[in-house]
């Protein structure tokens, strides 16, 4: 299916029983992490399973590009990584996206980079892209402090470039550390590639000698963001089994703890030679999770819940409202439609799913631009009906999702709704 110029998709039930393998898509977190270190193995490392996502692909072609702008679109990760990796290999660079790109902070990466002796100059509003990227004259520091309860891309953008100082780097994380599975998969494809660390996680210090990495070959995993939404689907089906090719049980993808959550929602994960087979089982009526770890989670979660009727309680979102939408607003939003509501308990600190009612006869979920809204909600249409809008933005993680849901479940394309 051609989704780029669809404005919606209509989702329907399934009542026959779902038996199918999915060969997932490729992990964006660890092929952007790759691609920056093959960078700087001057590219001479040989990557395989490279993620086909739209924030993979433009990362990539930017890392060869020699023009002087470098457009991530609206490619988070990248923009950081970039940012790091063009500042300290002295590149002269314009860095910008999309309007809402240039609307995410990127000024404490820019801070830090500076101290290190960064060329950095805003084009616009101080602390936001674009930015313009002028040399780097090192500044003969490797102590650097870092707030850790923003954005683990930061630290991960300067991990990546810390064995190039000429001093190396030290570390020091300031706060509650968030998405730390996410600095561990960096620290832990940078050791693969030949760099020693030492981190103390109780004493928020990471240290990087200054060294080379090794070119080396290096497969890249499949998403295990993406295989939640086939978890969702699994809890909301009233029958369905389900193979997820391509993934590892010793991942390196914080994303795996939809193994732990999905275990309370109904869903069995079995490992196989392959990757995970999916197996109904009982649910529980309520959950508490603490989502610090595992961000991209949320959405699928929160709507796995509302529709299944289990009370969810949440911790760890707040780095949610800085990502490509306000995704706790868009989430209060769209629950609505399908009948719950997503509450703030505990100001930016604790939330809850509660359910609210039967929702509207045909839910028509707005996307926001943003790929994990159009996922998260697309399995709720295995119990019943639903309108995705917009269903392009997939291409940014996980471009053949709806070939691959169009395989256990009837897809109706739409040119839009009448007004």
């Amino acid at each position: 299916m051609t989704v780029s110029a669809l404005k919606s998709i209509l989702v329907h039930p399934q009542s026959q029983p779902i038996r199918t393998a999915i060969q997932l898509a490729s992990s964006k977190s660890e092929s952007n992490r790759s691609l920056i270190i093959s960078a700087l193995t001057n590219f001479k490392s040989q990557l395989t399973n490279v993620s086909e996502a739209r924030d993979t692909q433009t990362l990539e072609k930017l890392l060869h590009d020699n023009g002087e702008i470098a457009d991530v679109i609206d490619a988070g990760a990248p923009m950081r990584f970039l940012t790091a990796y063009f500042a300290v290999t002295g590149q002269h660079k314009i860095l910008t996206g999309t309007a809402r790109m240039c609307e995410r902070p990127i000024g404490i990466l820019v801070d830090a980079l500076r101290e290190l002796g960064a060329l950095i100059e805003y084009q616009g509003k101080k602390g936001y892209p674009p930015m313009k990227l002028s040399g780097f004259r090192y500044s003969g520091r490797r102590d650097i402090t870092i707030k850790s309860n923003v954005s683990s891309q930061y630290i991960s953008a300067l991990l990546l470039i810390a064995p190039t100082l000429p001093d190396g780097l030290l570390l020091h994380l300031d706060g509650e550390i968030g998405s730390r599975p996410y600095i561990e998969m960096t620290l832990e494809q940078m050791a693969h590639f030949g760099i020693t660390y030492t981190a103390d996680w109780d004493g928020k210090t990471i240290h990087v000698p200054h060294q080379a990495y090794e070119p080396k070959a290096f497969a890249v995993e499949s998403d295990w963001s993406g295989a939640s939404y086939w978890y969702s689907l699994v809890a909301l089906a009233n029958d369905a089994e389900i193979e997820l090719l391509g993934l590892k049980q010793q991942s390196l993808q914080g994303d795996s703890a939809i193994v732990d959550i999905m275990e309370h929602l109904g869903v069995r994960t079995l490992y196989t030679d392959r990757g995970v087979l999916l197996q109904k089982k009982e649910a529980v009526d309520n959950l508490f999770w603490d989502f610090s770890g595992c961000p991209d989670l949320v959405q699928t979660v929160a709507v796995c819940c509302a529709a299944k009727g289990i009370a969810l309680s949440m911790t760890g979102i707040e780095s949610l409202k800085i990502k490509e939408t306000d995704r706790v607003a868009a989430l209060q939003s769209e629950l609505q439609k399908i009948g719950a509501a997503l509450i703030e308990t505990e100001a930016n600190s604790r939330y809850s799913v509660v359910k609210t009612g039967p929702g509207d006869a045909l839910p028509v979920i707005d996307t926001y631009d943003d790929h994990r809204m159009a996922m998260a909600f697309a399995p709720v249409g295995i119990k019943r009906a639903i309108l995705i809008e917009e269903p392009g933005v997939v291409v940014k993680s996980y471009p053949g999702f709806w070939k691959d849901l169009e395989t256990v479940t009837k897809l109706e394309e739409h040119a839009g709704l009448d007004s």
